[in-house]
């Protein structure tokens, strides 16, 4: 476990004082987070949100200083066409820059609660510098069987987002994908020492909250 790095931007001194929730796909982060906030008062930062959209114009100077295209992969070759491993790969491997520009949001959210940033982009690898104690952070992740249960129940789960020729081998792709990369941040934090809690549905939302409160409960409030 590394302690605060000093060399990391912290004007507010927000990002040492935030709480993470990490891990995988449809583990259910961002309803834990929402839990919370209305529990415990605290402001959450939803990663995925501002990933999409906030953060669509780095995305693209990116793509134009790599020389790629501005308008980024083809959807065929990115979910029919590529491997799983692939996928994985391109993922993790992007996940570096993603977490500086999710940093910059942070370091501009001053609250008087504290905050809660959750999100599968949050790696326990890149957390771990900037926080005093493994405690600020937790993973949280969902068995192969939850997963495929979220995805037939969640629409935008079941969902793309983008037409492909051939949409049953693309969702295939992605869950393979996301199996992965949630097993890269479970292996990860038990190196580092950081918490992880698997979600498999024997718990209900509200149980898994109650979990990760106690497991923050050095930096949060008393229940609103």
């Amino acid at each position: 476990m590394t302690s605060h790095d000093a060399q990391t931007w912290d004007p507010f001194g927000t990002l040492r004082r935030a709480l993470w929730i990490g891990g995988g796909q449809w583990a259910g982060k961002s309803t834990v987070a929402r839990l919370l906030a209305v529990q415990y008062g605290v402001t959450v930062y939803h990663y995925d949100y501002h990933d999409a959209r906030g953060h669509n114009d780095r995305r693209i100077a990116r793509r134009v200083g790599r020389g790629e295209p501005v308008t980024g992969p083809d959807p065929d070759r990115m979910w029919v066409h590529t491997t799983p491993e692939k996928m994985a790969a391109e993922t993790l491997a992007g996940f570096p820059d993603r977490f500086e520009w999710a940093l910059d949001d942070l370091r501009a959210l001053v609250s008087g609660h504290p905050i809660i940033a959750e999100g599968w982009g949050l790696r326990p690898e890149l957390v771990a510098p900037v926080i005093d104690s493994p405690r600020r952070m937790v993973v949280i992740v969902p068995t192969p069987e939850f997963r495929l249960r979220q995805v037939q129940e969640l629409p935008r789960a079941a969902s793309l987002g983008h037409r492909v020729s051939d949409p049953a081998r693309a969702q295939a792709n992605r869950l393979t994908r996301d199996r992965l990369v949630a097993e890269d941040a479970v292996r990860t934090a038990q190196r580092i020492g950081i918490r992880v809690i698997e979600v498999d549905g024997s718990r209900d939302a509200a149980a898994i909250a109650e979990l990760v409160a106690d497991h923050f409960s050095p930096y949060l409030p008393r229940k609103l």
